[in-house]
């Protein structure tokens, strides 16, 4: 853990602190797909109560309902009819079985945690943030065109996660094409199954999805990006994607740095992002204000932290 009070540390000394605690949180990386399947698939759900636990189970149950429904309707049901349960269960079992998925759907879980919890400390807007207040109010019409869509997407994001749900609208790329093989592996090439296939394909479009929205939105801002890796000041959808796009991290793994056991590959990813040590210490302030940075950090430049960070482990769900 990052120490409070630490004594000042030489250059090398706080790289071999940063280096050690990202090889901690790596290996805790490794343990956490394994550990998250295991809980779902335990017969005994009374003992595994967390909220992050059924907030994942209950978003693969909803992306496997809504590939059944496509499916159903292809075939002639009715309009509303749900799928069958066996069904339900056996493709909600293949989607947690999927490593990427489940990472995916974990870093959803822990995105809404984090957005719940600065509501409540630092009540910050889940849905309108001040970064995306000011970039609908932009004289540039396309940024406040993009904001719009935004404030749209955000709001349905905290709606359906109140629900547990993720529209498959909603996923990436790579990991649409994975649930969909998924479900077509379950219905062995079932005629229906491949034109349900079909038009779920048909209407995807990621750049209108909340993620792509955000990453062109923050891509379109240029140098004024460095506001979104203020947390109070863009909100934690549009920073921890600001955050992986300065890093050069996958989004998913710059919301798990949030996380407690995190803080060192949150640390140098802010200082890859290019953070000065006074903006890395405000961003701990907001999210970890109980830890206070080693004194040395301003010793570490940012492309030796980007270097550091990219010799460590990623969040596959492997």
């Amino acid at each position: 853990m990052i120490e409070t009070l630490a004594p000042p540390l030489a250059n090398d000394a706080i790289e071999t602190v940063l280096r050690n605690e990202l090889a901690q949180g790596d290996a805790m990386i490794g343990s956490i797909t394994p550990i998250l399947r295991h809980l779902l698939s335990s017969e005994d759900h009374s003992v595994f109560s967390d909220e992050i636990v059924a907030r994942v189970r209950g978003s693969a149950s909803d992306l496997s309902r809504q590939l059944l429904v496509e499916v159903a309707q292809d075939r002639g049901s009715e309009p509303g009819s749900e799928p069958e349960p066996a069904a339900l269960d056996a493709l909600t079992h293949e989607l947690i079985a999927a490593p990427a998925v489940l990472a995916h759907l974990h870093s959803c879980a822990l995105e809404w945690q984090l957005t719940q919890r600065l509501h409540a400390r630092l009540s910050l807007d889940p849905v309108l943030s001040p970064l995306l207040q000011a970039l609908i109010a932009s004289s540039d019409a396309p940024t406040a065109g993009l904001a719009m869509n935004l404030l749209a997407a955000q709001s349905r994001f905290v709606q359906n996660q109140r629900r547990m749900r993720l529209p498959l609208g909603e996923l990436p790329g790579d990991l649409l094409h994975t649930v969909l093989v998924a479900m077509r592996a379950l219905a062995e090439d079932d005629a229906a199954a491949e034109t349900a296939e079909a038009a779920v394909r048909g209407r995807y479009d990621e750049g209108r999805s909340r993620l792509g929205l955000m990453a062109r939105l923050i891509t379109g801002m240029g140098g004024g990006a460095v506001a979104a890796l203020a947390v109070t000041h863009a909100g934690v959808a549009l920073f921890v994607s600001a955050l992986g796009l300065a890093s050069g991290q996958d989004r998913d793994l710059a919301i798990l740095s949030t996380n407690d056991g995190q803080l060192a590959r949150l640390a140098l990813a802010l200082r890859a992002a290019g953070l000065k040590p006074a903006g890395v210490e405000e961003q701990f302030v907001a999210l970890h204000p109980e830890i206070a940075l080693p004194d040395g950090i301003e010793a570490l430049g940012s492309d030796r932290a980007a270097a550091i960070l990219s010799l460590a482990g990623a969040y596959t769900g492997a």
